[in-house]
């Protein structure tokens, strides 16, 4: 079965003020973006889909991954990975810790053969020891993307990951993030601010306006 996340009669609320109401399916490789200004719920929509809606907003519908219902399910069951702005890596474990860190639990010799195998695909070979403190914003934002789909997720949400990052470093981190999305068959949603990021996702667009 393809890969596929849906999201149903969804309803978002801050306190009793409607911010969206949206009907979508999203298939494995396809990423779908979301646009809008500050507080016209781009981030809390992501929050309801892991399961983390911050008190004062509520929610109605349902999410429905690979055609299995996850409403019900905690937040660590979901098998959702996100991408931040930030790269939020932990600063007392090296590199390979941190990718490992997300990892599913496994023989260890064939878990750091992979993190190897994946720091060199996307152009970290020899980092694995690293700290990540001493590494550049470019190089935290593909482990940071390392350590998310080495999480096994099943579908993958990016919250503004490139928004800090300069303009080429911009184009290549997102190159390389949409190419694994796509590679790996994995259903997408991505807030924005920025069109240029929504005119490389090459999917649909859907434009939120602030609640009147």
């Amino acid at each position: 079965m393809q890969s596929s996340l849906e999201i149903k009669n969804c309803e978002l609320y801050r306190q009793h003020e409607q911010l969206l109401s949206l009907n979508e399916q999203v298939k494995g490789g396809e990423i779908l973006t979301i646009m809008g200004p500050s507080g016209s719920g781009k981030s809390s929509l992501l929050n309801w889909l892991t399961g983390t809606l911050p008190n004062g907003f509520n929610a109605s519908g349902e999410v429905w991954l690979n055609g299995k219902n996850i409403n019900n399910l905690p937040a660590h069951l979901r098998h959702i990975g996100v991408l931040y702005q930030d790269a939020l890596l932990f600063s007392h474990l090296s590199v390979s810790g941190n990718i490992a860190f997300a990892m599913p639990k496994g023989n260890k010799k064939q878990r750091l053969e992979k993190i190897e195998h994946a720091l060199e695909q996307v152009g970290l070979k020899g980092m694995a020891n690293r700290h990540p403190d001493n590494l550049s914003g470019g190089q935290q934002a593909r482990v940071a993307l390392l350590r998310m789909l080495l999480s096994e997720p099943k579908a993958i949400l990016l919250d503004e990951p490139f928004s800090k990052l300069d303009t080429q470093l911009r184009v290549d981190t997102r190159e390389l993030v949409f190419s694994q999305i796509r590679e790996h068959k994995l259903p997408a949603i991505m807030v924005t601010h920025d069109h240029s990021d929504a005119e490389a996702a090459n999917g649909k667009l859907i434009t939120l306006n602030l609640a009147k």
